[in-house]
């Protein structure tokens, strides 16, 4: 509902782990903020690293309730389509991020994502959103909304695809 990143990780392969990791970040991230996150919805596409057992269970864990999208649906998680597309643009294509002659590995791609997801959640203005930064846009929902009034309305959350 914000657009913030809340959970993310880096890999040269697409694996269950790697989801998991993300999944648990983005759980850590929303408890450390106080935030329930039973009934959240998590939509994802049909990746085999969604339906895995294991990430399964993880959200069956944190009561989130799962939904996935259609195969070969790129507009049933529009919004996480929108989120690669400015990520490719802003940050892994950017000749202004990207170091001369190309990353040098999974360690460089690593420190320049965590920047972009800081400058992205803190700093970048999302006109959808009022032309705030996701941080700021949260802040004043959360100011205004109760635990349980987001129980009764919950906000879908989602999954990055690849």
């Amino acid at each position: 509902f914000s657009r913030m990143v809340v959970g993310w990780q880096v890999s040269t392969t697409m694996h269950t782990g790697l989801a998991l990791d993300a999944l648990d970040m983005g759980l850590w991230a929303r408890s450390r903020a106080g935030r329930d996150v039973a009934g959240l919805i998590h939509h994802s596409d049909r990746g085999v690293q969604y339906r895995a057992i294991r990430y399964t269970e993880r959200l069956a864990e944190a009561e989130a309730v799962t939904s996935v999208g259609s195969k070969g649906d790129s507009y049933d998680n529009a919004m996480a389509e929108a989120f690669n597309s400015l990520f490719k643009a802003e940050c892994i294509r950017n000749p202004v991020m990207r170091p001369r002659g190309g990353w040098g590995g999974v360690g460089e791609v690593e420190i320049a994502v965590a920047e972009y997801i800081e400058w992205f959640n803190h700093r970048r203005l999302h006109g959808e959103i009022g032309h705030v930064p996701p941080v700021e846009y949260e802040a004043a929902y959360w100011a205004t909304h109760t635990a349980t009034s987001y129980r009764e309305n919950p906000v879908p959350a989602i999954a990055g695809t690849n």
